[in-house]
């Protein structure tokens, strides 16, 4: 498969060239955290070219605290007990771009390994590059790509946090999907994004608005998944950084508000001949007589694994107790894990035709770390293809009124369950993973458990 040369990116010598001329002057160094947000430090850029070598070198509770940054206590990876030493990221020179957005600066990504440069197998990165590798052996080579729903807000960052994130102004007041007008009063923001994703080696299909007033939509070019999955979290450092800069806010939760829609990370997929460069997917678009859509067998038992597995695997794209808010019928994203031809009712809506023939998952929201998500479809597509797995007949009508339909997990409890319960997690991710995972979702419950929410206020302050 050929691969053309992206806008943005940046060779080791080209980066020392725009040194030498001034051009850039800090280089950005950073790992995705459990959260896919992304960590690490600012380096003069002199120096950094004197000392790449050495990696980057960081506290090890990145990978074992809460978004609050605190050291939570119970993982095996680091702890007080263990000094919480210093970990080591080593240069992803392939990952190395111009930061167009930020003033004579450049951005590169790590991958984090133990001292005798092993990968450390929670970093999410690491993850993903396991997976990769299974299905490298069996010669394939898995593509992807992301479409990032967010609401825009006009306010700052400061100005929301003042008003406790309670009647904050969204940028439009009437849900504005396909709207070209309302695109053309967000242009400044939205047109910038683009502009600069598209010199900071992040190609960029669209961006349109969406299904909520001041939501809107952002589509990233297809790639292997490793890059698809740093152009995403590059995708949103750099729509946050753009937004600040113009006064504004944006959020990417899963469901910031209950009477407006969900942010969605629709992912699509497809598996290819490592060597010929074909498609393993292609085959017929349209479904017939309700038989799986393609003439590959090799997407029919790929789209079975995801089916079979996806639930078990939901943790890893639905991280947080918000992301299972968004799980809500006639809200264009899913509650049932089904599969149809073109049906955005279901959690897996096959599209294109031919060689584009491709799966699109419509479970994960907004906040799943890219990295988990897409090593969940993969382990899962790779184990239905070295099992076999059938998927199950074509379904079609509204996913959200069949009843009989196996559900997305209601809850993070009860994706934690699923998850612990998995002997197929276990077997693929391994013990170490499935631990630090369950470990880091069962904090995200107890932090919510222990928390007084505005509508217990409402409810009880006066009436109780």
């Amino acid at each position: 498969m050929s691969k053309k040369r992206v806008q943005g990116l940046l060779t080791r010598e080209e980066l020392a060239a725009q040194v030498r001329d001034g051009a850039v002057e800090t280089v950005l160094v950073a790992i995705p955290d459990m959260y896919g947000r992304l960590v690490g430090k600012r380096y003069d850029a002199e120096y950094f070219l004197e000392a790449a070598e050495e990696g980057l070198h960081f506290c090890d509770y990145l990978l074992a605290c809460d978004m609050e940054m605190d050291p939570v206590p119970g993982y095996a990876f680091t702890s007080w007990a263990q000094g919480y030493r210093d970990a080591w990221a080593e240069l992803d020179w392939d990952t190395l771009r111009r930061a167009s957005w930020l003033e004579k600066s450049a951005l590169i990504l790590g991958d984090v390994r133990t001292h005798a440069g092993e990968l450390v197998s929670v970093a999410p990165r690491s993850v993903l590059r396991r997976q990769l590798a299974r299905a490298a052996e069996m010669g394939i080579l898995p593509l992807g790509a992301s479409e990032l729903e967010f609401f825009v807000f006009q306010e700052t960052y400061a100005s929301a946090h003042a008003k406790h994130y309670q009647d904050l102004q969204t940028f439009g007041t009437y849900i504005e999907d396909y709207h070209l007008f309302q695109g053309t009063k967000i242009e400044g923001l939205l047109g910038a994004i683009r502009s600069h994703l598209k010199h900071s080696g992040v190609p960029v299909e669209f961006s349109k608005g969406e299904w909520g007033a001041g939501q809107e939509e952002i589509n990233i070019r297809y790639a292997e998944l490793l890059p698809m999955a740093d152009r995403t979290v590059i995708f949103k450092q750099l729509a946050k950084e753009v937004a600040f800069a113009q006064g504004l806010a944006l959020t990417f939760m899963a469901k910031w508000s209950a009477e407006h829609a969900g942010n969605s990370m629709h992912l699509h997929f497809s598996l290819w001949d490592a060597e010929s460069g074909q498609s393993l997917f292609a085959g017929q678009g349209a479904p017939t007589d309700g038989m799986p859509v393609a003439a590959s067998e090799t997407f029919r038992w790929a789209l079975g694994g995801m089916l079979a597995h996806i639930r078990e695997l939901s943790l890893f794209l639905a991280p947080t107790v918000n992301s299972y808010k968004r799980y809500q019928a006639a809200s264009f994203a899913p509650t049932a894990i089904a599969w149809a031809y073109d049906n955005r009712t279901t959690g897996f809506r096959v599209v294109g035709d031919g060689p584009s023939l491709r799966v699109e998952c419509r479970i994960p929201g907004a906040d799943a770390n890219p990295y988990l998500a897409f090593a969940a479809l993969l382990a899962a597509a790779l184990d239905g293809i070295a099992e076999r797995i059938e998927p199950p007949p074509i379904f079609t009508g509204d996913a959200y009124a069949a009843a009989e339909l196996p559900h997305v997990p209601r809850s993070l409890e009860e994706a934690l369950a699923v998850w612990e319960q998995s002997e197929f997690a276990w077997r693929v991710f391994g013990a170490d993973v499935v631990k630090h995972y369950a470990h880091f979702a069962r904090t995200e419950l107890r932090k919510f458990q222990s928390a007084v929410t505005d509508w217990e206020l409402r409810r009880y302050f006066e009436r109780i």
